[in-house]
């Protein structure tokens, strides 16, 4: 068999498997947890799992816009868990009662100050918004893979935060 009758076969067996083996109808978990370590979300809500997977999974599998969008919505919606966890998610939502987006919700968040969120964690707010944002809306701008590494430390204190102030870790029975 010539090279091109081999990659020919290569390609039809690649497209065979595809149509009797597509992939997870609710995505697969991540191999690894280079972007958000999965003990910070286990035992909270099975979509802040989900959504953390993707966020490791797009990073690792080098498409780094997605893995730039996906943080942006891991936090938006860390940020309406913990409104919701408090009973105030009426003051994050607009007279359609649709929530804000994440610019005013993240000001909503850093204007009140009994919430106690880190000086650390204020300033990363804006900038994991930032990265999402030019992923999602910048027709020019592709994240590399240094843009999401250099959040990581800010989206580890963000989510932690979060997840804390929200109460979203469940209960051990035993506790």
């Amino acid at each position: 068999m010539d090279l091109s009758n081999a990659m020919k076969a290569a390609r039809a067996l690649q497209e065979a498997m595809r149509l009797h083996s597509p992939p997870p109808e609710e995505g697969a978990p991540s191999a690894d947890e280079a972007v958000v370590y999965m003990s910070l979300l286990r035992n909270t809500r099975n979509y802040l799992e989900r959504i953390a997977h993707q966020v490791n999974g797009a990073y690792a599998g080098g498409w780094y816009d997605a893995s730039a969008v996906m943080i942006r919505r891991l936090v938006e919606t860390l940020i309406i868990e913990l409104y919701e966890a408090r009973g105030l998610a009426a003051n994050i939502k607009n007279r359609d009662g649709d929530f804000l987006y994440l610019r005013d919700l993240i000001a909503a968040l850093l204007a009140e100050p009994s919430w106690g969120l880190s000086r650390n964690a204020k300033n990363a707010l804006p900038k994991l918004k930032d990265i999402g944002d030019q992923s999602a809306h910048s027709r020019r701008f592709t994240a590399q893979r240094q843009d999401i590494d250099n959040l990581m430390p800010a989206l580890r204190t963000v989510v932690q935060e979060l997840v804390e102030m929200a109460d979203l870790k469940k209960k051990r029975v035993d506790q």
